[in-house]
């Protein structure tokens, strides 16, 4: 009986990890999505704002600094914005394992 009650422990141990697992992608999964989300709107929002400033310029040279600007900006931003998600992914992996690694190390 002893072994049985080991076997059905494992397997709710098992279980438990399973849920906790999937709980922990859910909210890392969720996290990105509002992150992407939140950045395509900020996106958006500074290419209409360029746009708005091209519609009033009266030389070349300033639609010239415009663009370089408004380049540079969404440049940087796409960096830095592509090096916090990568950051996320990193935490969402590790976060994901968490309770895969406790069930492996109670074997042991």
């Amino acid at each position: 009986m002893k072994g049985y009650e080991d076997i059905q422990k494992q397997g709710q141990d098992n279980f438990d990890a399973a849920v906790k697992n999937i709980e922990e992608v859910n909210k890392g999964v969720q996290a990105i999505a509002t992150e992407v989300t939140d950045y395509t709107k900020k996106a958006i929002e500074d290419g209409s704002a360029a746009f708005e400033q091209l519609m009033g310029v009266k030389s070349v040279e300033q639609v010239i600094e415009i663009q370089t600007n408004f380049a540079k900006k969404a440049y940087d931003d796409y960096v830095s914005q592509a090096s916090k998600i990568g950051e996320m992914y990193v935490s969402l992996a590790k976060d994901a394992y968490k309770p895969v690694e406790t069930v492996f190390t109670k074997k042991s």
